[in-house]
């Protein structure tokens, strides 16, 4: 499905922007500069093919440049007066033709004012609406490289892109996720009013995804004091910095630099294992890592005798391994981190 096209104007921070499904600016701009070319085509023609019923004060016949200069006054409802329709057949036709179409030229440019001195109002209203119905969405806190992988992972794994929020302080990245059918926020999230805007206090999940460290530990404060119930999920550049983000209320925190680190450290000796991380991180093509709820019929079981592969299990808040004695029999309630077989897309 082609992405939505998706301009962003210069806004005040904390400023949403939700996507536009419909026609782009420009098309319906050029549409209605069609219509208006096509009604002034069709007036030129009506006039100099009826020339002679015209009067012009020169009394020098009417030419083709008399026909284009009256067809533009009329439409435009100048109308100088100096050319004019002389016998009954010229006055019918302009009742009949040229009056219909000044009629739809004065739509088009009415129309075209009204929308563009309109569509401020209309983002506005828009905005509020959404403002009040989302719930449990997922807000996401800078769009660079790694804030739009998380992204692409979570649509590759069946989320609605509508209910993604993207914060960010660059234009152009916001445009960018507007283009995707996402909605944008302006500003610097550690501001609360701007989380606010993005409506953190009613999120799922935060994914918090600066490009400083600095940046995280305030977003993930200001982030955690409006949403003391949301997943707070934060990356960081330096491991030092881990504690700091987990004490301002990550949930969970990555290390991009040595997750980074790690997997070139072993693509130079087993670069198969690698590969199999990637498949396994990568949610569209090959194996994932998924969770899911037990089955009732696996109550009491081990995970380790169960037909899929299962990593690990997670008893309230606790994940424990696979191998650990306290979840050796399932319970009710626990729920299964397991390796999914991902069947691609038909045509892929």
């Amino acid at each position: 499905m082609t992405a939505p096209r998706h301009q962003v104007e210069p806004t005040l921070p904390g400023s949403i922007r939700l996507p536009d499904r419909g026609t782009s600016p420009a098309a319906a701009i050029a549409r209605r500069l069609g219509v208006a070319t096509f009604a002034l085509a069709v007036t030129v023609a009506v006039v100099y093919l009826g020339r002679d019923g015209y009067r012009d004060l020169n009394e020098d016949g009417i030419s083709l440049l008399d026909a284009i200069y009256y067809a533009t006054v009329s439409l435009s409802t100048t109308g100088y007066g100096d050319i004019t329709p002389a016998t009954d057949s010229a006055r019918l036709i302009n009742i009949l033709v040229v009056t219909p179409l000044r009629l739809l030229f004065l739509i088009v440019l009415v129309g075209t004012t009204l929308e563009l001195l309109t569509e401020r109002s209309r983002q506005a209203f828009k905005a509020q609406r959404w403002r009040s119905r989302v719930r449990d969405h997922v807000v996401v806190v800078g769009f660079g490289t790694k804030g739009n992988a998380a992204i692409d992972t979570m649509l590759g794994d069946g989320g609605d892109p509508g209910r993604i929020v993207v914060v960010d302080t660059d234009p152009e990245r916001l445009r960018l996720a507007g283009n995707r059918g996402l909605v944008t926020v302006s500003g610097n999230a550690a501001r609360s009013e701007v989380l606010r805007a993005a409506g953190a206090e009613r999120a799922a999940s935060i994914v918090v995804a600066p490009s400083r460290d600095d940046t995280a530990v305030l977003v993930t404060l200001t982030a955690r004091e409006l949403a003391p119930n949301a997943t707070i999920v934060a990356s960081v550049r330096e491991t030092e910095n881990v504690h700091l983000v987990r004490q301002s209320g990550a949930d969970s925190v990555v290390v991009s630099s040595e997750t980074a680190g790690r997997l070139l450290g072993m693509a130079t000796t087993t670069p198969n294992v690698v590969n199999v991380i990637e498949d396994l991180i990568t949610p569209d093509v090959g194996f994932s890592i998924a969770q899911r709820d037990i089955e009732v019929s696996e109550v009491g079981g081990s995970p380790r005798h169960l037909s899929d592969i299962v990593l690990g299990v997670v008893r309230g808040v606790t994940l424990h391994r696979v191998d650990a004695p306290a979840v050796d029999a399932l319970e009710h309630g626990d729920r299964l981190l397991y390796v999914k077989k991902v069947t691609p897309p038909e045509g892929s």
